[in-house]
Order: structure tokens, then sequence, then C-alpha cells
């Protein structure tokens, strides 16, 4: 038997890809999952709650959080995008709660409702899953192509759609049918530095201005940071690191980090420091901090570091140790020598060539009827749900196109 659709790859993009084919009219759509299990991504993500978009409604707000593929997504989210996503899960009967931060979750906080919701869905519409069928080999026909999975099945398709995410036999059979691939790199990662000044700071909080410096590349950014005890996390990091994934992978993760911690002017920190001196000369400097946001483990930590006497009054301050301060609140420098855990459910920054895929239907400059989907492509977005409206996205067009072409085919 002939399919209509052979899906490689049983994550976000591939349900998505196989509910909106089928229900367009496919009349056979296979997805080939090459483990034991369908949807693992989606399971593990955002601890298990899974984060699946984001309440970023503005398409031109939205495209700034993907570091790569931002031009080419704007396109798509103007066909199905944030809102269309919410709607659809909500449609197919999963609740969904939106977070302070404008993360969306299910109600329930459980991946597995998403799951059930996305398996139960594809059932009913008929869609076939066959799981442990890893995909060794496509063979190109005169119509379609023959498909050759472990355990010696072979499957015939007229059209394929590769979602295999981040896994390198996705990107292994996009080259062997002659695409070029962006060589994935970490994206989505904490920074360590060597040196321990903060290390009583671990855990530790806060919204810093950060310019991180990587082979005289600036990148900056605003934001929540976490205290580690061997560096920086939270989502200004995260953030920085997806943006800076390239550049610090070329330069062996080697960098310097400068910090403002109270995301003021030097003007505003030294007007401040000087009122608190007049107005509170008699108490203890290490003791007494000026500025209310700042953590008192880090006001210490940071004096601590600058030999100021703990038993130091403000009266006592000297014009050299407040410009120290000033200097040291506003733009501490830290070197970063390493990246640390690679989180965020093993986001990658590389795939198949962005100049190589049609974005108005996702299918293959390359090859006919071969189409791609979510993160096997170069595209990658930061924390907060984006990775995963990628995938719905990418998938529903190029499903859309799939069916639009068979009718087509069908009516000749």
């Amino acid at each position: 038997m002939i399919s209509d659709l052979v899906i490689i790859g049983g994550g976000a993009a591939g349900f998505m890809g196989a509910i909106t084919a089928i229900s367009n009219g496919l009349r056979s759509v296979v997805i080939l999952e090459g483990t034991p299990k369908v949807l693992e991504k989606v399971r593990i993500s955002g601890g298990g709650r899974c984060n699946l978009t984001n309440s970023c409604w503005d398409i031109s707000d939205l495209v700034n959080n993907y570091p790569r593929g931002d031009k080419q997504l704007l396109g798509l989210f103007n066909r199905f995008s944030t809102a269309e996503a919410f709607d659809w899960f909500q449609n197919k009967g999963l609740d969904l709660k939106i977070e302070k931060d404008g993360r969306v979750f299910p109600c329930s906080d459980s991946s597995e409702d998403v799951i059930k919701c996305l398996t139960d869905v594809a059932k009913r519409s008929g869609v076939k899953v066959f799981t442990n069928s890893h995909v060794k080999k496509i063979i190109i026909k005169k119509v379609g192509f023959n498909l050759f999975v472990k355990g010696n099945n072979v499957f015939e398709s007229k059209n394929i759609l590769i979602c295999t995410g981040g896994h390198p036999s996705g990107r292994r059979l996009a080259k062997s049918l002659g695409h070029s691939i962006i060589q994935p790199v970490p994206s989505l990662f904490s920074l360590s530095t060597p040196e321990n000044l903060l290390r009583s700071c671990s855990g530790v909080t806060l919204d810093v201005q950060i310019k991180l410096t990587v082979n005289k590349k600036i990148y900056t950014e605003t934001g929540s940071i976490l205290i580690t005890h061997k560096g920086f996390s939270g989502p200004v990091i995260l953030r920085l690191s997806a943006f800076s994934a390239r550049n610090l992978h070329a330069n062996k993760y080697k960098g310097e980090l400068r910090i403002n911690w109270l995301c003021m002017t030097e003007y505003e920190v030294r007007s401040k420091l000087d009122l608190y001196k007049l107005e509170n000369g008699k108490k203890v400097v290490l003791n007494n901090k000026p500025f209310k946001d700042l953590p008192r483990s880090i006001w210490r930590a940071l004096l601590l570091n600058l030999n100021i006497d703990s038993q130091l009054k403000w009266a006592d301050l000297s014009k050299y140790q407040k410009d120290s301060i000033v200097k040291c609140l506003i733009m501490k420098s830290f070197l970063i020598n390493s990246r640390g855990p690679f989180g965020e459910e093993f986001v990658s920054a590389g795939g198949v060539s962005l100049k190589e895929i049609n974005f108005k239907t996702m299918e293959s400059k390359i090859c006919e009827s071969l189409f791609f989907a979510g993160e096997v492509l170069d595209i990658d977005g930061i924390t907060g749900g984006f990775n995963f409206q990628h995938c719905w996205t990418s998938a529903w067009v190029a499903a859309n196109a799939i069916s639009a072409k068979q009718k087509k085919l069908t009516s000749l």
C-alpha cells in the first residue's frame, strides 16, 4: 500500500502534521518513530508540565524570541501563530492556562494530558503510528519514495515530512537527499566562571542588565539571573546563550560577562550612595545597603571582594572606596570559561539549511514531495514555549500544503 504521507518522527511536529493532514482529506497518514515511545520531548518538557506555547500574541514581538529563523517564521506565524495553537488545543479538549510570565501550560500541569490529547486525536482520525521504526534509508522513485525501516520493513509514500527534532537521524536522511546541514551546537545553557566570589550567593535571583563579550562581539540582555554554585543561569542567561550560541561554541565558551546589578546608570548609583552616606553616617557599610532590591548576600559578597572593612562606617567611606563600589555595582566583570549543563530539553542551534526550504509550503527546494517541520530545521527559540510553537506552526503549514497538493493531483 502506498501512503499519501509518511511522517518521520513521532514528536510534537509529527503529530501536529499527521492530525492536520488527515483532517484535510489525506486518506492514509503514517508516523514512523524510531524509539519505543512517541512524544518523549513533550513528556519531559517544562519539568513534566509541558510549556506548549506562549501568550505572546503580537507576531512582530513573537519572532524576536528566535535567534535563528525569525525572518522565515514571520510569514509562517501570520498563518498559524500562538493564538491559533492555543485555540487548537482547547478545541481538542485540552484546558490551558497562562502564567504570569506568558508561558502556557495545561491546567492539570501534566504533560501526560498533552500527550493524551495528541495521541487520542490522531487515533480517532485514523493516523497509523509505528514505534521502534527507525528509518535507515530513503530511495526516490519516479513518483514518491521507498523508506527502508529497521526490521527489513519497507514503506511507500507519495510525500515525506521529516520531523525528527534535534536527533541526528533526520539530518542524516536530509543530507542523503541532497540537503546542506548547518552543524548543530548547544543552545540554552548556563555559563560557568572560575571566580568564586559569589559562591555564598548560590540560589539568589534578581533582575540585572548583562553584557557578554565573545571574541569582540557584544550581546546585551536585561532580565532575571540566577546565581549558581558554578556561575550564572536563569532566563536572561539562557536567552543570552541562545543568541550567542554559535559564537560561544566557536570561541570554546570563553568570554567576559559584565553585570549591572541595579539596572541603574552611574549617575543614579552615585546620587543614591551620596544621599545614603549623608543620612546614615553612623551605620556599618557592610550591613546597611542603599538599594532595597539588591539581595544582602550579593551586597556583602561584592564589598568583601573589594576588601571593605567589616566595621567601616558610612561616614568614613573614602572617595576611592565609593568609586570602587559604584564600578562593582554597575560593571562587575566575570570571566566565562565554559558552559554549564545543556538544558531546556536539549535545544540546539543548527539543522537543515533554511535556504533550501520553500517557507510557503515547507517543501524542499531540492527534492520534490519532501517536507520539513520543527527543530530538524536551522530554527530555534529561547525558553518559554517558543520551540514547541515553531513545531506546531511549521507542521501545520507543511500538512496543509501536502493536503492541497494531493487534492490537486487527484482532481487532474
